[in-house]
């Protein structure tokens, strides 16, 4: 859980009334949030750094509270304060207005919308439970639920198109929502629905939103405000016979997959059997798109033997004929089928269709040896020899926290080409580790109370963002090595280095082998820096780390460290 700071004296002034800490933690609780800590910039730095640097630091109290990850709203004061004030009902719950194109307004909440229609369908008291089960089950899982997808359904005779998707402030809205009796405004009824035991579970995706996503028709008659509760008026019976299916989301793809099983799974009870009407969305800038978008995506691949895989690709479902050309066949990929997106898959339904059983055993034509990946090889070779030159491996987390990797180490977020997770649900893991530095300087504060020195390596990946790769990224094998004691031990680093160099047969001179020379890093003390060179290029860093960053990892004495990569000795 994220934590925020905040002076107590602010805090009680802001909230007009002064609380003792039991009194505060109380109702911090009742607010569904936790007094983590009550300390002071002065306590922070002495703890950190020793007392001689907190001498004029300041003894302000601070309270230190640990707020969900999804509400935002709660990490300054001002929003803390206010959501306290509502909470207490000091204060009337805030309207937020966006002067903006209404249509373009969703895109701060869920930009996507598709749609399409059922015509002439069909309902019996089991297709319509099956027709709601399907809803909810979609919502659980590749909804997650509904935060990448919401899914409205409503009787298309009572309501008259075109529709419009846009956003307002929550006290704007008002509408009579499924399966109630009354009217009521968007803020209302996400306090009424904070007891429902179904719909609470979906609050929190937009109530700290300040605009809220709704579906007009031509009349101004609300279809529903995705993803928490359709209107009433438009909603499907057993006696509804047009079905207008629309999912609004923050991930198109996901919402083209939801609209093509909700429609695809019922369009058998049309009067016209698998078929669906389409639906032609406008976007703001004039862009039109027709949902669902295609019903058979075609592909080809290479079989043997062609015609007998075809047989079996089409009892799967996935037509299939013979092109004529080699051994290929081109195979139709329905809608349904959205697990399909490359020839293996096909293969997989082949193989699934004569039956994995009847496949008979046969000895392989090729005799082959597994052999270790060589990077392993010799990340197991050197884990061995660094730990008989004295040295303990240590073995940390891949995720860590921004400031670990940046501010702890003076340097800028953006120059470390971290790949940061999306969603982190703390905030010890909001990135991955673009150096191995850290984790070490974290264990050995966990175990300072060990006897001196502490002597530590690690060989493992880290990951950088590499725009050549597919993926946005690629992971590098790095070794690093730490020395923590009264004295810097400066030459117990550069030895571990040359011990190293010793192990991967590589000399101490320039051109072909090895060499240091005097460097700058913001990480480093002044003056006490060396880049590692090999064969003309850099591929690491050693030195005494300066005195702050060892302040922010709660370090009380001198470290030397190095750190480089292990790749380019393969």
């Amino acid at each position: 859980m994220p934590t925020v700071g905040v002076k107590r004296d602010l805090l009680f002034k802001a909230l007009g009334r002064t609380y003792t800490d039991e009194e505060f933690d109380e109702l911090c609780f009742e607010f569904g949030l936790e007094l983590d800590e009550i300390t002071s910039e002065k306590e922070i730095i002495s703890r950190e750094q020793g007392g001689s640097k907190a001498s004029g630091a300041s003894d302000v109290i601070l309270y230190k509270i640990d707020v969900p990850a999804n509400r935002y709203d709660l990490l300054c004061l001002e929003g803390l304060v206010r959501g306290l004030q509502v909470f207490k009902n000091k204060l009337e719950a805030p309207r937020y207005r966006r002067i903006l194109n209404n249509e373009r307004r969703t895109a701060a909440v869920r930009p996507h919308a598709v749609a399409a229609v059922l015509r002439n369908i069909t309902f019996t008291q089991e297709r319509y439970d099956s027709f709601i089960e399907l809803q909810d089950k979609l919502h659980q899982n590749v909804c997650r639920k509904r935060s990448l997808v919401a899914i409205g359904t409503h009787d298309l005779d009572t309501v008259s198109g075109p529709f419009t998707y846009t956003a307002k402030p929550p006290g704007d809205i008002r509408f009579k929502p499924l399966n109630q009796t009354k009217e009521y405004t968007a803020a209302q009824l996400m306090s009424l629905y904070k007891t429902d035991s179904h719909l609470k579970h979906f609050l929190h995706i937009i109530e700290d939103k300040p605009a809220y996503p709704v579906i007009y028709d031509s009349n101004g008659v609300v279809l529903s405000m995705p993803p928490i509760i359709n209107g009433d008026h438009s909603k499907i019976s057993l006696n509804t016979k047009n079905v207008f299916v629309e999912c609004t989301a923050t991930d198109l793809t996901k919402a083209k997959i939801v609209l093509d099983m909700m429609v695809t799974m019922f369009s058998e009870y049309c009067s016209q059997p698998f078929t669906v009407e389409e639906a032609e969305v406008v976007y703001p800038d004039g862009k039109t798109c027709k949902y669902p978008v295609t019903y058979l995506l075609p592909s080809s691949c290479s079989v043997e033997p062609t015609e007998k895989i075809a047989q079996l690709l089409t009892k799967m479902c996935l037509r299939s004929e013979v092109t004529g050309v080699g051994d290929e066949i081109q195979v139709e990929i329905p809608p349904t089928r959205s697990d399909v997106i490359h020839a293996c898959d096909i293969m997989e339904d082949a193989a699934m269709a004569y039956g994995f059983n009847n496949i008979p055993y046969t000895t392989p034509g090729t005799y082959t040896v597994a052999n270790q990946f060589p990077l392993n090889k010799l990340t197991e070779l050197l884990r061995q020899d660094l730990a008989a030159a004295g040295f303990t491996e240590a073995l940390t987390f891949a995720l860590c926290s921004k400031e670990d990797i940046s501010d702890k180490l003076g340097k800028k977020i953006s120059e470390t080409r971290a790949v940061h997770i999306a969603n982190p649900k703390t905030a010890e893991f909001q990135v991955a580790r673009t150096t191995l530095l850290p984790g070490l300087l974290k264990t050995i504060a966990a175990n300072r109370k060990m006897p001196l020195p502490l002597k530590l390596f690690e060989i493992s990946d880290v990951v950088l963002k590499d725009e050549t790769k597919d993926v946005g990224a690629r992971n590098s094998r790095r070794f690093c090595a730490a020395y923590y004691n009264k004295s810097p031990g400066f030459e117990v680093i550069h030895g571990l280095l040359d011990r190293t160099m010793q192990l991967l047969a590589v000399k101490a001179a320039r051109g072909d082998g090895y060499h240091i020379q005097a460097s700058d890093d913001s990480t480093f003390f002044p003056g006490r820096c060396a880049e590692i060179f090999f064969r003309g290029k850099s591929v690491g860093r050693l030195g005494v780390l300066h005195p702050d960053v060892l302040g922010r990892f709660e370090l009380a004495m001198p470290c030397s460290a190095l750190e480089m990569d292990v790749e380019p000795f393969l």
